[in-house]
């Protein structure tokens, strides 16, 4: 296994774990979330959905599991057969199986508590564990460096760049905080994920006022970005200027889309782009919190000519 090889198993992971989060929102937007009421079955004695429409959805969902255990396995096995054999790609291969455990443990607590809206929180907020874990992974196998052999380049010993990788952390630390109010939100608000409202229970809170404190958050991670580029651009740090214009724009798209969801009525599409884009949105800040690489400049691994 050549480790250009291995990015790309690391890459296929990265991308499942997207993907399924998109579809896990298409279950509840659909009101498909109690579609199939059993689990690992569909229903009892009944391993396959029916052909109706929301044991499909929701069927579908738990088959793509599949998809995406294979290749997490493949990321796993792949960092076994790699040459040469980092431990630190291992142990975070190990990370993601870890992760889709539990989440296969979860969905089911979900299903069984009838869509408790804690649950439902806590299986998007896993999603993003998973999403950092392989961003890492991505990011880590992208480089020939082995950050633990203790063979590292010099590190960059200036005070501006220790505090731009601090700035850095700080946006991303918000932008965990500004997911979690997320959830708060989708908690509160009318998509359940189920279409019988006397099954789903949600959160005791005013959607006017969670939606407010979300807002807020979102503005103070923007700015705190914006702080973040201008110290880019003081170290003359264009790769790092080019990614927080990157992770601006998708914040600001965000924004914009809370917004239009509010005042329309929270319609079923807008949710859908506005989780998809959160997705994206969490992949390019944990990179961004990854780079400029506090030990110092690696290589990078090449990737083959197709």
């Amino acid at each position: 296994m050549t480790p250009a090889r291995y990015l790309t198993f690391a890459r296929a992971a990265l991308w499942s774990l997207t993907v399924i989060v998109v579809s896990g929102g298409a279950v509840r937007l659909t009101g498909s979330g109690l579609g199939c009421t059993d689990w690992p079955n569909c229903e009892e004695n009944q391993l396959v959905a029916s052909l109706e429409y929301h044991a499909l959805i929701e069927f579908v969902n738990r088959m793509f599991t599949g998809v995406v255990a294979a290749a997490v396995i493949a990321a796993v096995l792949g960092s076994l057969r790699r040459s040469p054999r980092r431990r630190d790609l291992v142990w975070w291969s190990w990370g993601l199986v870890a992760g889709v455990i539990a989440q296969i443990i979860l969905g089911a607590l979900l299903v069984k508590t009838e869509l408790d809206p804690r649950f439902t929180m806590g299986h998007f907020l896993l999603s993003m564990v998973l999403l950092w874990n392989a961003t890492v992974l991505v990011h880590r196998a992208s480089t020939d460096h082995d950050p633990d052999t203790g063979e590292a380049p010099p590190r960059e010993t200036s005070e501006m760049r220790r505090r731009l990788h601090r700035t850095l952390t700080g946006v991303t630390a918000l932008g965990a905080v500004l997911l979690v109010s997320g959830t708060v939100v989708t908690g509160t608000g009318p998509h359940s994920g189920s279409d019988n409202l006397e099954v789903a229970d949600r959160l005791p809170f005013l959607v006017r006022d969670v939606t407010r404190i979300h807002s807020l958050i979102a503005v103070a991670t923007l700015g705190l970005l914006l702080f973040a580029g201008w110290q880019a651009n003081r170290l003359r740090d264009e790769e790092t200027s080019r990614r927080v214009g990157i992770v601006a724009i998708l914040l600001t798209a965000q924004g914009a889309l809370g917004y239009l969801q509010y005042f329309t009525g929270v319609p079923v599409l807008l949710v859908a782009l506005h989780i998809t884009l959160a997705s994206l949105t969490w992949i390019e800040l944990v990179r961004l919190s990854l780079h400029p690489d506090p030990v110092g400049a690696t290589s990078r691994v090449r990737e083959p000519v197709s």
